[in-house]
C-alpha cells in the first residue's frame, strides 16, 4: 500500500512551529506503526531554504512548482510572511493546483490567507490566529470567518487556529486515519492535550488579555476566580462591590461583551474543564468543586460552551489520577 503523501507548504517568514508541529506529528505517528506510513515533505519555492520568522533557515525537501498530485494532505503553514506569500500568484497558483490534487486541504494560523487568496475559503467557514482574524474577514469577505475554535473542519477544507493549535488538527487527521488509539499515542508521545476538541476556544478566559480596564470589573472578575463555589449571582456580586445589578451588567457588557450571569457560568465550565483533564474525581466531584448545584446543570453547561459532554471530554482528553 502507497504512503499517504503529506505536503507542508513553506515559505520566507513562515513559523518554524506551524510546520514542525505537523510534521513531527505524522513522523510519530510512523514511528508509532502508522500503516500505510505518512511521507511528509516541506515544499517550498523553487525547493530553496527558507528563512522562517525565528530567524532559522529551513531546507524543504522538494519544489513546490515541481509538486504533483495525488496528494492526501495539503497543509499551507502561517507565519509573518503570510501577506507576501498570499501576494506572490506563483505561491498562491501553485497551492490552488495542488488543491485539486489533494483528498484534504488545511492551513495553520495566517496560512488561512494563503488558502483565502486562492479563493479555497469562499463560502466556507474558517478560523485563524486571533490576532489576524479581523483582517483575514476584512480582506476576504467571501470567507466566514470565526476567531474563536483551535480549528474548524469545513468539507475537506481545515483551518487551525494558530502554531500549537496544529498539533490539534494533525491529531485529527491520523484519527480519522489509522484510528482513535494510535492519536492517543502520538499525543502521549508528544507530551501534549489528548487532543482537544475543535471548538474549544483560542484562549483561557482567565488568561485572555487585556485585563478588565474598569477596577470595579477587575475585583469582581477577581472574586470570581477566587470562590467558585460561592454564592455568585449577580445580586451577591453587585453588593460585593457595593452597586446596583443594573450598573454591574451594563459594565460586565461594556467591559467583558458578556452578562456577570454568563461570565460566571463560562468560568466555572472552565474550570470543571480543567478538572476534568487533570485529576480522577467523578464528574459530580467536578461539578461540586466548581460551583455547579448538580452534575446535569455542569452537562448543559459544557454541552453548550464545548459541543461534548463532560465525560466524552475526559475520555479524549485523558485523566491524571490525583
Amino acid at each position: 500500500m502507497e504512503d499517504r503523501l503529506m505536503v507542508v507548504v513553506g515559505y520566507d517568514g513562515a513559523e518554524l512551529l506551524d510546520i514542525a508541529c505537523v510534521t513531527t506529528s505524522l513522523t510519530l505517528a510512523n514511528r508509532l506503526g502508522a500503516h500505510p506510513a505518512y511521507a511528509v515533505d516541506v515544499a517550498t519555492p523553487g525547493n530553496h531554504a527558507i528563512a522562517c520568522d525565528s530567524g532559522l533557515t529551513l531546507q524543504g525537501q522538494r519544489s513546490l512548482e515541481r509538486t504533483r498530485g495525488p496528494l492526501n494532505t495539503l497543509i499551507v503553514s502561517g507565519g509573518v510572511g503570510h501577506e507576501t506569500a498570499a501576494g506572490d500568484p506563483r505561491i498562491v497558483g501553485h497551492v490552488r493546483r495542488l488543491a485539486r490534487e489533494s483528498r484534504r486541504i488545511a492551513s495553520v494560523c495566517t496560512g488561512a490567507t494563503v488558502l483565502a487568496a486562492a479563493g479555497l475559503l469562499n463560502g466556507k467557514r474558517a478560523t485563524t490566529h486571533w490576532w489576524y482574524a479581523e483582517q483575514l474577514a476584512s480582506s476576504y469577505p467571501d470567507v466566514t470567518v470565526d476567531p474563536a475554535p483551535i480549528y474548524i473542519r469545513d468539507g475537506s477544507v481545515s483551518t487551525a487556529a494558530g502554531v500549537t493549535s496544529a498539533l490539534d488538527l494533525t491529531l485529527a487527521f491520523i484519527e480519522e486515519d489509522h484510528g482513535g488509539e494510535l492519536a492517543r499515542n502520538v499525543a502521549r508521545g508528544l507530551v501534549t492535550y489528548l487532543q482537544r476538541p475543535g471548538n474549544q476556544a483560542q484562549m483561557s478566559m482567565f488568561t485572555a488579555t487585556p485585563a478588565p480596564t474598569n477596577s470595579l470589573v477587575g475585583r469582581v472578575v477577581n472574586h470570581i476566580a477566587s470562590d467558585l463555589t460561592g454564592d455568585l449571582t449577580t445580586t451577591a456580586l453587585a453588593a460585593e462591590v457595593g452597586v446596583s445589578e443594573r450598573h454591574l451588567t451594563r459594565l460586565f457588557i461594556d467591559h467583558l461583551g458578556r452578562t456577570p450571569g454568563r461570565y460566571v457560568r463560562d468560568a466555572r465550565t472552565e474550570a470543571a474543564a480543567h478538572l476534568l483533564t487533570s485529576t480522577s474525581l467523578p464528574v459530580a466531584g467536578v461539578a461540586a468543586q466548581c460551583g455547579f448545584r448538580t452534575a446535569e446543570t455542569l452537562r448543559q453547561e459544557f454541552v453548550s460552551r464545548y459541543g461534548t459532554p463532560p465525560s466524552r471530554y475526559r475520555a479524549t482528553q485523558g485523566t491524571q489520577t490525583t
